[in-house]
């Protein structure tokens, strides 16, 4: 990141646009890349950003939604607040599938949205929105800024909320005219994200939970997470010889290879380890909310009072309590949590733990797994996982979007700590490429590959553009089944052989890919995949394989003949 300006002194105050102002504002905050889609209600922002071009880069995407999860994504990647900039109604609107993902994935990110004229507001104008209605529900903070002397102090403020406590969205609006108008105003300092601390008390108690343990099992989630937090994980669950589960698409927050790790308590949840959540005597849940995902609809953690003891650790006090009612309640952001429970002394002598057997159940049960099910499909899905987790190096970062066939991704593959897998709690479809596109431009030295349903991949294909113009080192791998695969599924378990809606007729995803500029192919058999990958992998830059896979292989437990027939048989 770039070093930080400092603000000016009242003696150095000089007369500036609103729009000068802005991206000012954004150096003092550090932000190093704005995503965007060029809007007229905000000309002056983009001129000031041509001026800053050598420390903010400003990246041009093809869709709001796009530019908003890719600045969703690099919020991830980088831990700092995100920041999307868009044009005022359409591209609002257009931007909130990414303010919803970060709310729910608990991610930084500032919005700066162009708006009318203030002369104009309230006369339903042109593409003008009441922002604050619209998007209050779906942010930590909605606000537009209607004096030229309050537009520094908003955008610290913006930031300030965006990354404090359980970190979220933040849309501000900025008045057309505010943003040309000259003024003459001092700016702040950078913000400085504020997060909770446990008390003493608390990790007495929690040590003492454990000491009364004999089933103890860790779950992990939320936002808020750095590396230096994980490792601190690693060393607590290592310290206590504690089994650790994350939550829905956080299973990056420990190495999957770690003796530790059992698995994610998500969609389509190993059913032992589904067992062992209802069966433990102690749950740490640690950054996860555990909603409605994590816990299967609050079937594996009752709501409003579990079965198991519940110590619940969060960074939002509001979270604690709020569905849950713990044993014990702690308010603490990601980082001083872990740091402190790595340096709490242990109960026992190493490899003596009470629960021992349990922990190695735990881990036994996950890697038994790892192996796919036998196929006679022309291409396995299984099998192309089980070869990129022996060919990926390690800090590969994987992104998907949302579909049935991202159930393959998250069972079989193995991520290897922290930000190397990319997806959207909120279930957003749409997901992966953006994200890639992020991942690519952060890391430009890491290997990245995005999985794509063919249904996610058309809600977001034509950032393939952005990949190009900004010569982004990319694998796209598009799964292909010609059908909306997780509604087909719910389908044929509610209404079975009523198949009606989700079948999509889909181009020629490799040939589209050529004309972006890519390398394509497309595989249809499992072993023309890896010498396909290989040299997607080998192009020196953005590539795209198809596969085109058997719908009947919905998930990689079942068929969708198997669900028909199950769900015709119990009505009869």
């Amino acid at each position: 990141m770039n070093e930080r300006p400092t603000p000016s002194s009242a003696a150095e105050l000089r007369p500036r646009t609103g729009g000068q102002v802005v991206v000012d504002a954004l150096r003092i905050h550090g932000v190093d890349t704005v995503f965007s889609v060029p809007g007229e209600s905000f000309l002056p922002v983009l001129d000031a950003l041509h001026e800053a071009r050598d420390s903010i880069r400003l990246v041009t995407c093809r869709q709001e939604g796009n530019a908003a999860h890719m600045a969703e994504a690099h919020a991830k990647l980088r831990g700092v607040p995100g920041v999307c900039l868009v044009t005022r109604g359409p591209g609002s609107t257009n931007a909130s599938i990414g303010i919803h993902t970060a709310r729910q994935d608990s991610t930084p990110l500032v919005v700066l949205v162009g708006q009318v004229s203030r002369a104009s507001v309230g006369r339903e104008a042109w593409q003008e929105l009441d922002y604050q209605a619209v998007f209050g529900p779906m942010t930590k903070w909605a606000v537009q800024v209607d004096r030229a002397e309050r537009l520094p102090e908003t955008l610290a403020r913006a930031f300030q909320v965006a990354s404090s406590g359980r970190a979220g969205p933040v849309v501000v609006a900025l008045p057309e005219d505010l943003l040309y108008e000259t003024m003459t105003v001092a700016d702040t300092r950078a913000y400085s994200p504020v997060q909770a601390n446990p008390g003493a008390d608390d990790l007495d108690r929690l040590r003492e939970l454990l000491a009364a343990a004999r089933r103890p099992l860790l779950i992990v989630g939320g936002g808020g997470w750095s590396r230096e937090a994980c490792d601190d994980l690693a060393r607590f669950a290592k310290r206590f010889d504690l089994p650790v589960g994350t939550g829905f698409r956080r299973q990056d927050l420990i190495d999957n290879h770690d003796p530790q790790f059992a698995g994610d308590v998500g969609i389509g949840i190993n059913a032992a380890l589904a067992k062992r959540v209802r069966e433990a005597d102690l749950i740490v849940a640690l950054g996860t909310r555990l909603g409605e995902t994590t816990t299967q609809d609050y079937s594996l953690v009752a709501a409003p009072c579990p079965a198991q003891i519940l110590a619940h650790i969060h960074a939002d006090v509001g979270e604690l309590g709020r569905v849950y009612q713990p044993t014990l309640a702690i308010h603490s952001g990601m980082a001083a949590f872990c740091s402190a429970a790595a340096a709490l002394p242990s109960l026992f002598q190493p490899g003596d733990a009470p629960w021992a057997d349990w922990t190695a159940a735990a881990r036994a049960d996950y890697l038994a797994t790892l192996a796919p099910p036998a196929s006679t499909l022309a291409l396995d899905m299984g099998a192309v996982m089980a070869h990129l987790r022996e060919v990926l190096p390690a800090d590969t970062i994987v992104t998907n979007g949302a579909g049935n066939y991202a159930a393959w991704v998250h069972r079989f593959y193995r991520y290897r700590g922290f930000r190397t897998q990319l997806a959207p709690t909120s279930g957003a479809m749409g997901y992966g490429v953006p994200a890639a596109c992020a991942a690519a431009l952060a890391h430009p030295d890491r290997c990245v590959v995005c999985f794509a349903g063919d249904g996610c991949f058309q809600m977001s294909m034509q950032e393939l553009a952005t990949a190009k113009q900004y010569d982004l080192r990319i694998v796209f791998i598009v799964v292909n089944n010609g059908i909306f695969g997780s509604i087909r599924m719910h389908q044929e378990m509610h209404y079975p052989g009523r198949v009606y809606g989700t079948a999509i007729e889909n181009p020629d995803f490799a040939q589209l890919a050529r004309a972006y500029g890519l390398h394509a192919e497309v595989v249809e058999a499992t072993e023309d995949f890896a010498p396909a990958f290989e040299r997607a992998r080998a192009f020196q830059h953005a590539a795209l394989i198809e596969l085109r896979v058997d719908p009947e292989a919905i998930t990689p437990r079942t068929t969708l003949t198997a669900l028909r027939e199950k769900a015709l048989a119990e009505r009869r």
